[in-house]
C-alpha cells in the first residue's frame, strides 16, 4: 500500500477540538502499526487563529514523528464570509452564490491543492477530516477517485449545501464513528457509487481511576453527577445546570453536580452549594472523576462521537444522554449502558433510577465498558483503517 495523504485544515501537537484530537491519536497509531503515512495542512495555526495568517514555516516537518507538509494559506474576504456564515449559523437559506462564497473564502490553499495534484500518484488516498471547511471541499474534488471523507457530520445547516451535495457525492469513500451519522449522510447525499462504512473511533482504554482518592482530594463525600467538557451553549450544559437545580428543589437528598473541562458558566445562586466547578483537571483526576461518579450526563444534542461517553464506560460507570442526540442514544441503547432523557421530568426519573438501583448501574457501566473495548480499542480500529484503504477501489 502506498502512503495515506490525511488533509486537515491545521496541524499541531496541542490543537483543541474534536477531529484535530482524532487525527493526531488516528495518525500515531497508524504510524506506530507501520503503515506510511503524512498531514497535509495549512500554516494557520489553529481553528480559533486568524485563517489569512501563516503561523507555521512552510514545508515539511514532524510533529511528535508524523511527517507533517504544510502549504500557505491565501487571503480571504472575512467580512463576505462572515456574511454568509450568520446566514447559516442561524438557519437562513443560501443562494448558489452565497455557497460559492462560503466555500471560497473559507481557509484555502491554492499551493496545497497543486501540491496534491501535481503528487497524486505518490498517495493511496487522500483522507480529509472534517467535512465544512475549504481544503476538505476543492481538495477532494482534485481526485475525488482516491478522496475519503471522515465527515465528523452534524444534523446542521452546513451539512445540507448544495456544493457539497454535489462534491461529496463523487468521492470514492466516506468513513463514520456511527451508525446514526451514516444515516443521516445517507438522507442528505447521494452515496450511492461511494463506499461508505461506519468504522468508529480509537480511544485508549488502559484508563484507571480511584474513586475514593477523588473524593479525598477534592472533599466530595455525596454522590454525583459528572459533567466533562467545554462549558457552553453548544454542548447543552445550560439545560443541565437548569434541570439539576430544579431537581435539588423537588428531591432534597445529598446529590451534587461536578463540572469539568474549559469555559465559564453562570450557576444559579440557589444551586451554588450543590454544584461544584472544578475547571481543567489533571488527566489522572479526570479518571478518578469519572470512577467516583454516579453517572456521567452528556447533554449535547448534536456528537458524531463522544469521548467523554467512552471515558465514562472505560471507569464502568453508566452515562446519561440526550435523547434528541441520535449517535449518544443509540451507543447508550446498543451498549445497555446508559438512559437517555429529552426533558425534564424524564431527566428526574433517570437520576431516581440510578440512585435506587445501584447494582443494576454498576452492571451499565460494566456494559458500557465491554461496548467501548470491544469496537474502538486502537487495535481494533487501526485494523478496520487498514482492511479499509486497502480494499478501497478493488
Amino acid at each position: 500500500m502506498k502512503k495515506l495523504g490525511f488533509v486537515i485544515p491545521w496541524f499541531g501537537e496541542k490543537i483543541p477540538g474534536g477531529a484535530e484530537m482524532e487525527l493526531r491519536g488516528l495518525t500515531a497509531h497508524m504510524a506506530a502499526a507501520g503503515i506510511e503515512l503524512e498531514i497535509l495542512a495549512t500554516c494557520v495555526k489553529e481553528f480559533t487563529a486568524d485563517w489569512n495568517v501563516n503561523h507555521y514555516k512552510e514545508g515539511l516537518t514532524e510533529v511528535q514523528g508524523i511527517p507533517v507538509r504544510r502549504f500557505p494559506v491565501r487571503k480571504r474576504d472575512t467580512a463576505a464570509f462572515d456574511t454568509v456564515n450568520y446566514k447559516l449559523m442561524n438557519r437562513i437559506p443560501l443562494t448558489a452564490e452565497e455557497e460559492e462564497t462560503y466555500v471560497r473564502e473559507m481557509v484555502n490553499s491554492p499551493a496545497l491543492y497543486q501540491y496534491m495534484k501535481e503528487h497524486q500518484d505518490e498517495y493511496q488516498v487522500f483522507v480529509f477530516i472534517p467535512y465544512m471547511f475549504g481544503t476538505t471541499y476543492y481538495g477532494s474534488q482534485i481526485c475525488p477517485e482516491k478522496s475519503v471523507l471522515i465527515p465528523c457530520l452534524h444534523d446542521e445547516s452546513y451539512a445540507y449545501m448544495n456544493v457539497f451535495k454535489e462534491a461529496y457525492s463523487r468521492v470514492a469513500g466516506m468513513i463514520f464513528h456511527a451508525q446514526p451519522e451514516s444515516d443521516l449522510a445517507h438522507r442528505i447525499y447521494d452515496l450511492s457509487s461511494v463506499d461508505a462504512r461506519v468504522l468508529g473511533e480509537g480511544i485508549d482504554t488502559d484508563l484507571t481511576g480511584d474513586a475514593e482518592r477523588f473524593r479525598q482530594k477534592y472533599h466530595i463525600a455525596e454522590p454525583f453527577v459528572l459533567y466533562a467538557g467545554r462549558k457552553d451553549a453548544g454542548k447543552n450544559v445550560h439545560t443541565l445546570i437548569r434541570y439539576f437545580a430544579e431537581y435539588k428543589k423537588r428531591n432534597p437528598q445529598p446529590l451534587k453536580l461536578i463540572l469539568i473541562g474549559g469555559g465559564e458558566i453562570e450557576i444559579p445562586k440557589e444551586a451554588k452549594e450543590d454544584i461544584l466547578d472544578l475547571g481543567f483537571l489533571p488527566i489522572q483526576d479526570k479518571y478518578d472523576a469519572y470512577t467516583a461518579a454516579l453517572t456521567l450526563c452528556q447533554p449535547s444534542l448534536n456528537e458524531s462521537f463522544s469521548l467523554v461517553v467512552m471515558e465514562s464506560w472505560l471507569a464502568r460507570r453508566p452515562v446519561l444522554v440526550h435523547g434528541k442526540c441520535a449517535v449518544t442514544r443509540h451507543f447508550a441503547t446498543v451498549s445497555g449502558g446508559g438512559l437517555y432523557f429529552e426533558d425534564y421530568f424524564e431527566w428526574e426519573g433517570c437520576m431516581n433510577y440510578y440512585l435506587a438501583h445501584p447494582d443494576t448501574a454498576d452492571q451499565m457501566g460494566r456494559n458500557g465498558r465491554e461496548f467501548a473495548v470491544n469496537n474502538f480499542a486502537w487495535d481494533v480500529i487501526v485494523e478496520k483503517y487498514r482492511n479499509y484503504f486497502e480494499q478501497l477501489g478493488k
